[in-house]
């Protein structure tokens, strides 16, 4: 009884451990507002030259695999969105290393 007492409790530790790494992963990955005009700017001053249609940079493919969608989605306007096109969007995105699910909203683009 005593060894199965033991496995039971170190079970429920595994499990509240890992629930508790979990947790601290979500809450790291919500970003604050403050966070957020950070990635905005850094992204922004390392892919201006896509919306002239350039390729990424090195550097801009690096802001776009760790950037937040929750912060950069909001930003994406309807005339942005013109300029870069869901099509040329995703070819960027996933050239950078960055997947999409399907028909992701993000801004004013509906990726397919």
């Amino acid at each position: 009884m005593t060894g199965k007492k033991v496995s039971w409790t170190a079970t429920a530790l595994v499990i509240l451990a890992v629930m508790g790494m979990w947790e601290m992963e979500m809450a790291s990955a919500a970003a604050s507002a403050a966070q957020c005009v950070v990635e905005k700017r850094l992204l922004i001053d390392a892919c201006k030259p896509i919306i002239s249609g350039r390729p990424p940079s090195p550097q801009c493919c690096g802001r776009l695999r760790v950037s937040q969608f929750a912060c950069l989605c909001p930003m994406i306007t309807p005339k942005l969105a013109a300029l870069i096109g869901p099509s040329r969007a995703v070819r960027i995105l996933e050239g950078c290393g960055r997947r999409l699910p399907r028909h992701f909203k993000c801004g004013s683009i509906t990726f397919p």
